[in-house]
């Protein structure tokens, strides 16, 4: 059995192809020793993965153009959401973005997709970074809004759905706009990569079929997502899984024009303009020639 450890810095439905391969024992068929480990945010990437604390970290592409920016050497090997899946929400009282600028916005913390995601928003509402101050409040943002502790932040799913529900104020619906964007990457390090390459596809195949098993059999699905998004609403988890099975790209391809929108939006000294400095479609391109989504599609039947 391989020792391989996934940092999750977000506890999102757009985690839940590896919640799911973990819950069905795809990993350990896969013969690896797998085991999720809790990380702050994407400020981790860099290090976590050189250190090789994990052998992959759950994390948008974001956090990759930083980490090398900083010196690290990590790249994108595959992707679970590829268009932003966030909506900008706006703590009660707030009626639009005037009351909003001046102010404290809640991320999860410096560096992370929540924060970059926020930069979009307020570009689409006339705003930039320095009209707003951030705040890292960590993962768990809603009840920060509801309190006002802060005047607006982004959630994704399941609080997204939550918040529609009790009728907080929409400021920017990222989702809506389906934004390419290389949202929740699978990151590794690339002398890991180099070292441990059967390694990495174990992953890819348990991760990928995964998400296959996840949209052919929502009974088996639904169940495992309630538990590990604490999801006790049946019209919350319902929302939340049909997000998963309407935006997670089954193969796990990450997408160029993703990166480049990423590219183009971290402001980062000495960052690179080759997208290949930050994603490697290798692993993807040999799943694919060996004939594995086929299988896959083929055996659940969707694809």
């Amino acid at each position: 059995m391989i020792t391989f450890k996934v940092g999750e810095a977000s506890p999102a439905n757009t985690f839940f192809a590896i919640w799911m391969a973990e819950a069905t024992g795809l990993y350990k068929e896969n013969g690896l020793d797998f085991e999720i480990v809790k990380m702050v945010g994407g400020s981790e990437t860099g290090p976590a993965l050189s250190s090789d604390r994990i052998q992959l970290m759950h994390i948008g592409m974001s956090s990759v153009v930083r980490a090398n920016a900083a010196g690290y050497d990590v790249t994108t090997i595959g992707s679970l959401s590829n268009v932003i899946r966030s909506t900008f929400f706006a703590a009660p009282g707030v009626t639009g973005i005037e009351d909003v600028k001046d102010n404290e916005v809640g991320i999860s913390s410096a560096g992370s997709e929540s924060e970059l995601s926020t930069v979009v928003a307020l570009q689409k509402l006339g705003l930039s970074r320095d009209d707003i101050t951030f705040q890292e409040i960590g993962v768990e943002r809603l009840s920060h809004l509801k309190h006002g502790t802060v005047k607006a932040t982004m959630l994704g799913e399941p609080l997204r759905s939550i918040a529609l529900a009790e009728g907080m104020t929409v400021l920017c619906d990222l989702l809506a706009d389906r934004m390419p964007w290389l949202y929740s990457g699978l990151v590794v390090d690339k002398a890991y990569l180099a070292e441990n390459r059967d390694a990495v596809l174990r992953f890819m195949r348990a991760t990928v079929e995964a998400n296959y098993l996840a949209v052919a059999d929502s009974e088996r699905a639904k169940p495992i997502m309630a538990e590990v998004l604490n999801i006790t609403e049946a019209k919350n988890l319902d929302i939340t899984y049909d997000n998963f099975k309407t935006y997670t790209p089954l193969n796990a391809e990450p997408t160029v024009e993703g990166g480049k929108n990423i590219m183009a939006t971290v402001e980062a000294e000495n960052k690179s303009d080759n997208i290949d400095d930050y994603m490697d479609q290798s692993i993807h391109e040999e799943l694919g020639d060996s004939g594995f989504f086929d299988e896959m599609k083929a055996k659940y039947k969707v694809g």
